[in-house]
């Protein structure tokens, strides 16, 4: 090994050790048997995860936020899937040119995103209603649907679409039998990244949600204003546990299609 690739390596590993520390630390707290956060846990104790999943208000939260999640992932790859599958057969530069709008949430601050669909909810009647938040997340998540979508696209043959219309299907058909399968991979890439997307929004909801339509992200978010109770390092360390398993089935996911 030369000795630039071990800086490299070297390089890697101290990036990967600093993204962990917060994870390291926050998972010993959240099994804290103390009435605050402490590092390390003088007792060891299950107490901060019992109060959040017998607390009524958190559960009302979390059921918000998987709807939400679920519900604008399902949308988003519906969408995300017809916009990439129409943009990898046309021609014409000015859909082409679509294609930067569909990115526009991922280049844009989440920030004026956030105030801009504030705004925009005022004047129609969409804050702190179900339909407005998924609305909102599935806008968030088209972008990572038709970038998967589109990389899976680019490595199906459009041949095998033109056999199967010359032997009588139509366009329709043709995709769901012929192209979904062999793209399968990549929507559910597309599909999961849209859900974690949602699931771990926070900014867009402190402006959108609230009431009985408040996200669990917020209802942590505002909950840190009043005092640092433990019960939010439990939270963190169950969605950040979600995040990771879905982040393995991702890559489970390529690793499977890649073979194929």
């Amino acid at each position: 090994m030369t000795l630039s690739r071990s800086v490299l390596y070297g390089f890697v590993a101290l990036v990967l050790v600093w993204l962990m520390i917060p994870v390291v630390i926050i998972v010993p707290m959240s099994f804290s048997d103390s009435r605050f956060l402490a590092f390390p846990p003088p007792a060891w104790s299950l107490r901060w995860y019992e109060a959040y999943l017998g607390n009524a208000a958190w559960m009302q939260a979390t059921r918000v936020s998987l709807i939400v999640a679920v519900a604008s992932a399902v949308i988003a790859t519906v969408l995300g899937t017809a916009a990439a599958y129409a943009l990898n057969m046309t021609s014409s530069r000015l859909v082409r040119n679509l294609q930067v709008i569909l990115f526009l949430p991922l280049v844009v601050p989440i920030v004026i995103t956030a105030v801009s669909i504030f705004f925009v909810y005022a004047n129609v009647g969409l804050l702190a209603t179900m339909t407005g938040l998924i609305l909102a997340n599935v806008m968030l998540g088209l972008p990572y649907v038709v970038t998967a979508v589109l990389v899976g696209l680019r490595k199906f043959d459009p041949a095998q679409e033109m056999v199967s219309r010359s032997l009588g299907m139509n366009r329709f058909r043709t995709f769901f039998i012929v192209t979904l399968p062999q793209i399968r991979p990549s929507v559910i890439s597309g599909t999961l990244f849209a859900f974690i997307s949602a699931l771990d929004e926070t900014v867009v909801a402190l402006f959108i949600s609230g009431g009985e339509y408040q996200t669990l992200t917020k209802r942590m978010f505002t909950a840190l204003r009043d005092e640092i109770d433990p019960t939010i390092a439990a939270i963190s360390s169950l969605l950040t546990a979600t995040s990771f398993i879905l982040v393995m089935l991702l890559s489970l996911n390529a690793r499977t299609g890649g073979k194929k």
